[in-house]
């Protein structure tokens, strides 16, 4: 790799973002360069590359997050909880059926407490409201 003859510049499609990727796949290993100066050089692309490439990527793939009542789903099934487990959460076993049911929005005292027990992002939680 010759990294003095490397050009960095804006990622503006497809074709560039995977060039890009193939770029910081060839430096990931940089730091293992046994030459300051170049390892230096190398390190500097990567970084300059990967913040493009990150970009890039939040910008034409965003990830949106997850439907609340899926992600406690997800959690209570990662955990092994039942409803009976997590009733407390919801203020009782009628509530924890009606909200995972859709039949009852969250509150912000069911959001603190699934966001306190379960460790689920509060921004996830907050996103049905």
């Amino acid at each position: 790799m010759d990294s003095s003859t490397m050009m960095v510049k804006p990622i503006t499609n497809k074709k560039e973002f995977e060039e890009a990727s193939a770029l910081i796949d060839s430096l990931v290993d940089a730091d293992l360069i046994k030459s300051k100066a170049e390892r230096q050089k190398a390190l500097a692309v990567l970084e300059a590359v990967t913040i493009l490439a990150s970009e890039y990527e939040k910008k034409h793939f965003p990830i949106t997050n997850p439907d609340p009542i899926e992600a406690i789903k997800e959690r209570m099934n990662q955990l092994n909880l039942t409803q009976k487990d997590v009733a407390s959460y919801f203020g009782g076993h009628n509530r924890v059926s009606e909200v995972l049911n859709r039949k009852r929005n969250l509150t912000l005292n069911m959001i603190k407490s699934l966001h306190q027990n379960l460790k689920i992002p509060a921004n996830i939680l907050l996103s049905s409201r």
